[in-house]
């Protein structure tokens, strides 16, 4: 069973933040990072997960701690210095950013890594961003993609310039680099024109671990064809293998085979050491969430302003999923969550203030274990994404709690065997398309 040790801010739930173990004030300093990496490598997880966005969101600036988020690949680079195994994977858009970029600071990263650098693919769905990058409007959802699955193009092939073994560093000969192993890229395309070679050696990794985050049809298309994990939200044991088993037929039809792709949704976990504790700790975080929080998040998650409706009265009717230019899958997960059970607004972003749409699990170590255990065996998921509810106590309890009870299950490892993020997932090095 692949984990990964999902982080955002001072945890997952909305209002994880004033959760009385959160510690709120230390999200933007180093030796709070290097706690939370160095419990998930105690827990033997693949890799560490730094979720990001690039806007600060004006409708809840005053009570959202996730606003503030320091910059992941820098705060990783710091975190490799102090960690030996854990793979470590940073959120980067590719709306806006360029390729050149983005491969050398990942190249850079599974370098100084000793090769645990991992990628997650996003292609933005906050629109505020794009006023914070000289645009005027957010890329419409399928031109994203269309210029995401360019951009990866690019920095794979950027990630391939330098072929292995063409640094030789030769004092005596006095060569550095065996040219015939040093490539220009070349590429030309309607949305990018790279000549390359970059300007980083070929990673440890050959090309460190691609995740692509996003279940729309355009985000399944584009994992089936360049992820290596996808990052996905599943309330039912029934949606996920649905999902299992749709993305991994897609692989087929790139020429892969669907164990190259690791399917890991969120989990969002509630532990207690007996059921009612459970209990208590989910109703005490639902009693800190601020209504116009809560109310703010849902619009958001679902790209459409609910704050002119009554929080206790239903959902109003929303528009076609065609019309939405945000997360499309999140958007329907969420409007069939209300309409399935019921819900209200406050209904509904009570349910959600602490996956955000993804799977919420609770009970004891060993009940929060059986419900793992069950997705994995029974076809929903190939690991899991743990979202703590607050930090660092909810990774803490999950790794002294839950961890043992899977490895006594022989679901996850005793120890590390392998030194790399792709040796953790069990993925091959991919060759280098000029050396072929």
């Amino acid at each position: 069973m692949r984990l990964g040790a999902f982080v955002m801010g001072a945890g997952q739930h909305f209002a994880g933040w004033r959760h009385p173990e959160a510690e709120a004030s230390s999200t933007e300093q180093l030796a709070y990072y290097k706690r939370l990496a160095q419990t998930a490598e105690r827990g033997k997880f693949d890799l560490l997960f730094l979720a990001d966005v690039l806007a600060v969101g004006a409708s809840d600036v005053a009570y959202n701690a996730h606003n503030l988020r320091p910059d992941p690949l820098m705060l990783l680079s710091a975190l490799s210095a102090v960690t030996e195994r854990i793979g470590l994977a940073a959120t980067v858009s590719t709306t806006y950013n360029d390729p050149f970029h983005v491969a050398r600071k990942f190249a850079t990263l599974d370098h100084l890594s000793g090769g645990r650098a991992a990628w997650n693919v996003v292609t933005s769905n906050n629109g505020d961003e794009a006023f914070n990058f000289s645009k005027t409007e957010h890329l419409q959802h399928g031109l994203r993609y269309e210029r995401c699955r360019d951009f990866v193009e690019v920095v794979k092939g950027l990630w391939d310039s330098w072929e292995d073994g063409a640094v030789l560093a030769d004092a005596a000969t006095g060569i550095y680099a065996d040219s015939a192993k040093v490539h220009e890229l070349r590429h030309d395309t309607k949305h990018y024109q790279v000549r390359g070679p970059l300007n980083v050696s070929r990673p440890p990794q050959g090309h460190p671990v691609i995740i692509q985050a996003g279940s729309s049809e355009a985000g399944k298309r584009l994992a089936a064809e360049t992820a290596e994990v996808i990052f996905t939200a599943w309330q039912t044991l029934q949606q996920a293998q649905a999902f299992y088993q749709e993305v991994k037929g897609l692989v087929a039809e790139y020429g892969r085979s669907p164990d190259e792709l690791a399917i890991m949704p969120g989990v969002f976990p509630i532990i207690g050491r007996t059921e009612q504790e459970a209990e208590e700790k989910a109703e005490q975080l639902k009693k800190l969430i601020q209504p116009e929080a809560g109310v703010a998040l849902l619009s958001f998650l679902i790209s459409f302003d609910l704050s002119p409706y009554p929080v206790d009265g239903p959902l109003p009717e929303l528009p076609d999923l065609a019309e939405v230019n945000g997360t499309k899958s999140r958007f329907q997960l969420l409007k069939e969550l209300a309409e399935r059970e019921s819900l209200t607004i406050r209904g509904l972003y009570e349910r959600v203030a602490g996956g955000r749409g993804h799977r919420q699990i609770m009970g004891t170590p060993a009940q929060i274990a059986d419900q793992l255990e069950e997705w994995y065996r029974e076809g929903g998921a190939d690991g899991f994404n743990i979202m703590p509810p607050y930090l660092p106590g909810g990774l803490e309890e999950f790794v002294d709690l839950v961890i043992p009870e899977l490895q006594q299950r022989g679901l996850v490892r005793m120890q590390y065997e392998g030194a790399t993020l792709r040796h953790h997932l069990g993925l091959k090095r991919p060759s280098n398309r000029f050396a072929r």
